[in-house]
C-alpha cells in the first residue's frame, strides 16, 4: 500500500449487542487501532474485555456499530454481508483455539477448502481444473513447512491437537493472506507443542511478511511479539512496542 498506508486502521470503532432493548451492551467504546503489514502483534487483556469481539469486527465476522474500519486501503464500515464476505477472503486468513477442521477431509482438502470456496465464484471448467490443481500443490507444499509431509491423507481425528492446529495455520496461509487473525491458537495445547505453534507463527511472519494479530493469555507468548496491545473494559489500556531477540 503506497504512502506506509495501515494494514488495519480503526476509528472510534463501537459494538453494541441488544441495541434497543433492555440488555443493550456496548462491548467496544470507541477503539483507535492501526496494523501495519507485517506487523506481529498480541492483543491481550482479562475474560471479558472485548478481545475476541474486536478480532471478530476486524475480521470481518461482525459489523460494528459505529466508528469506521479501514482494510487494506478500502472503506470497509458500510459493507453488507456478501461485501464483508469478499473482502474477507481477499486479505484474511483465521486460526482459532479449536481448529474447525471438517472430519469427513483429508488433511490436504482441509487446507485447501478456503481455496476451494474462492473458486466456486470463479473461473469455469478448464480454468476451474488448472486452478484446483495450483491450489493443491500449495496446500501440500504448506502442509509440507508445517512439518506434516506424511500426513497428507489423514483425516482430523487420526492427527495430535498439535497437528490438528499446524493443519489449520496451513489453511490460514493457503490464500496467502495480509494479515492472519489468530484466537487464541495454541490455548488447549501444552506447552512444548504451543512453543512449537507459536515458532511456526513467527517463522511464516518473517518468511512471508504475513501480519498476524494474536489473543492471547499466555504472557510468555505476548512477550514474544514485536508490540503488546492491551483491552481493558473494552478500551485500549495500553500499546507498547516489545523488543524480542532474533
Amino acid at each position: 500500500m503506497a504512502g506506509g498506508e495501515p494494514l488495519v486502521r480503526l476509528q472510534g470503532l463501537r459494538k453494541t449487542y441488544n441495541t434497543g432493548l433492555p440488555n443493550e451492551e456496548e462491548v467496544l467504546h470507541g477503539i483507535d487501532l492501526a496494523i501495519q503489514p507485517g506487523e506481529f502483534t498480541a492483543l491481550i487483556g482479562p475474560s471479558g474485555s472485548g478481545k475476541s469481539t474486536l478480532l471478530n469486527n476486524i475480521g470481518l465476522l461482525e459489523a460494528a456499530s459505529g466508528g469506521s474500519y479501514h482494510l487494506s486501503g478500502r472503506d470497509v464500515t458500510g459493507f453488507n454481508d456478501d461485501e464483508r464476505t469478499n473482502a474477507r477472503h481477499a486479505v484474511l486468513g483465521f486460526i482459532f483455539q479449536f481448529h474447525h477442521l471438517l472430519p469427513a477431509f483429508t488433511a490436504l482438502e482441509n487446507v485447501m477448502m478456503p481455496g476451494l470456496i474462492g473458486q466456486r465464484r470463479g473461473a469455469g471448467a478448464d480454468g476451474g481444473r488448472r486452478l484446483a490443481t495450483d491450489l493443491r500443490a500449495r496446500a501440500a507444499t504448506l502442509l509440507d513447512a508445517v512439518g506434516l509431509s506424511k500426513a497428507h491423507d489423514k483425516k482430523p481425528q487420526e492427527l495430535s491437537g498439535g497437528m490438528q492446529q499446524r493443519v489449520a495455520i496451513a489453511r490460514a496461509l493457503v490464500q496467502e493472506p495480509q494479515l492472519v487473525l489468530a484466537d487464541e491458537p495454541t490455548g488447549n495445547l501444552d506447552t512444548a507443542t504451543s512453543d512449537s505453534i507459536f515458532a511456526l507463527l513467527r517463522r511464516f511472519n518473517r518468511e512471508f511478511g504475513t501480519a498476524l494479530l494474536i489473543v492471547t493469555h499466555d504472557p510468555r507468548l505476548a512477550a514474544r511479539c514485536d508490540r503488546i496491545v492491551e483491552l481493558v473494559d473494552g478500551r485500549i489500556a495500553g500499546d507498547r512496542a516489545n523488543v524480542v531477540s532474533q
